[in-house]
């Protein structure tokens, strides 16, 4: 199921997106696909993964240390990609990739989409790429018949570009809660509602709050804004602190168990 036909589910009864977010290869990718499948089976509708890079600009301590971890381990772009191939057909939730664009770039963008086309990923989130050089990137999706989904990200900082940043987008929003990079925060913007007021203003698209939810406590005062909520540090603490690979896993499902109910 591809990411916009997930949402329609979900809205049409009543539910919210759950969309979790791993840094791909932390601390090998056998862990990765093991928290996959049981993020998958614990009722998550749509995964992340993050492409490990060496300058993650929009990441906390928590995120670039997993990549970190990631890539002392070896994982590359191509790696990724075996990985997310290996997964078709047994997970139901789509898969989006996290991934700066450099490396999208040094692939090349006509191949680097045709790849995740073939691979399937439904997906894109590339938070360095800028309004204005999204164009090539756009025209190649269009050319090869919009494949996947390229998620644009909205942040408070940006309200006057708002409009234009979720023309032509496709998938969900990704709305930034607050300032600054990821990680787990008790704090959001102050006037969050009008944020993704406006956004919903500006697009017809579903709107999913990521950065900085990290408890279920947090879920539950802020389902009522958006259409999903996309968490992720919280996560890759759960994968760095554990002792064990079984643990960190056991510790994810349940907690994804524990959002799923909280979203329907």
């Amino acid at each position: 199921m591809r990411i916009q036909q997930v949402f329609e589910a979900l809205l049409s009864c009543g539910k919210k997106a759950l969309i979790p977010y791993i840094t791909a290869g932390d601390p090998e990718l056998a862990v990765t696909e093991a928290a996959v499948l049981a993020m998958d089976q614990a009722g998550a509708d749509i995964i992340e993964l993050g492409v490990p890079y060496s300058d993650p600009l929009a990441d906390g301590a928590v995120i670039q240390r997993a990549t970190q971890r990631a890539l002392e381990a070896g994982t590359n772009i191509h790696k990724v990609f075996d990985l997310v191939e290996s997964l078709q057909g047994r997970i139901k939730a789509p898969l989006a990739l996290l991934v700066y664009f450099n490396p999208v770039y040094q692939y090349g963008i006509g191949d680097f989409i045709a790849k995740c086309a073939a691979a399937g990923v439904a997906g894109l989130i590339i938070p360095d790429l800028p309004l204005e050089e999204r164009t090539e990137l756009q025209k190649t999706l269009e050319d090869k018949g919009r494949p996947l989904d390229l998620i644009p990200l909205v942040a408070p900082t940006s309200r006057e570009r708002i409009a234009k940043v979720v023309t032509g987008a496709t998938g969900f929003v990704y709305a930034i809660s607050s300032k600054g990079v990821t990680g787990v925060r008790k704090q959001f913007a102050e006037n969050l509602e009008s944020f993704i007021g406006q956004v919903r203003a500006a697009t017809n698209l579903p709107v999913a709050l990521g950065f900085g939810i990290g408890d279920v406590e947090t879920v539950a005062k802020i389902k009522h804004l958006v259409d999903g909520v996309i968490l992720g540090s919280v996560l890759v603490q759960m994968i760095e602190s554990a002792e064990a690979k079984e643990e960190a896993v056991e510790q994810i499902s349940s907690f994804i168990r524990a959002l799923r109910s909280e979203l329907g």
